[in-house]
């Protein structure tokens, strides 16, 4: 049987008031659904295991909440899910969440819960990313800038390296100076909240407009 723990317990505590009613009632629906869950944190937010494997995870950041499905590009309703992680700054499958009322009805959660425990128990996996993801080095100035923020180099430490390489390519493929300094103030703050710019092969962050 899934237990809930106080590493997850912590992170709602920690969390903005406006996200807290979201994240315990989604965690809750999860151990509703899949009694046999495993929470962990990983990169910095809490993740539900299950099977042996990731299934969905929850993140809180300073104005938006984010839900994610790890095999969301293999469930029924993909091209809705991919689509709606594209198409906002926000790293999760359902768009920003700001409060109770932007989340799917109950029976639709619990649709995607099912579909991502049945994936799960049938040991689907998504298909393997090039190795070439992997061989990237970051620049000086990348490097410094993380230096200069404790909790942004920790999330990039975290991560591996396919990651880190859509934080570098972002930055370092700008075409001027000016986008240059934009996407690396950008990158940085996002990584201090923890942010995943791309957490599998079709969900991308939505770019900011070239200045």
């Amino acid at each position: 049987m899934g237990k809930k723990i106080k590493e997850v317990d912590a992170y709602i505590k920690k969390s903005a008031d406006f996200a807290k009613p979201v994240l315990i009632h989604f965690r809750e629906l999860v151990h509703k659904v899949c009694p046999e869950v495993e929470e962990k944190i990983k990169w910095s937010f809490p993740h539900f295991d299950y099977k042996g494997a990731m299934m969905c995870s929850m993140a809180s950041f300073k104005q938006h909440c984010a839900i994610s499905f790890w095999k969301a590009a293999l469930m029924t309703d993909a091209s809705k899910l991919i689509e709606k992680a594209k198409s906002e700054e926000a790293m999760g499958h359902l768009g920003k969440i700001t409060s109770l009322k932007d989340l799917p009805k109950d029976a639709l959660l619990i649709k995607y819960i099912k579909e991502g425990m049945k994936l799960n128990e049938e040991g689907q996996k998504l298909p393997a990313k090039p190795k070439t993801l992997t061989q990237i080095t970051a620049p000086d100035y990348f490097l410094n800038a993380l230096k200069k923020n404790k909790a942004a180099q920790k999330t990039f430490d975290s991560f591996n390296g396919s990651n880190k390489k859509e934080y570098i390519l972002w930055v370092t493929e700008a075409k001027t100076e000016a986008t240059r300094s934009q996407r690396l103030t950008t990158a940085i703050e996002w990584m201090s909240e923890g942010k995943i710019r791309k957490l599998e092969i079709h969900k991308k962050i939505r770019l900011p407009k070239e200045p």
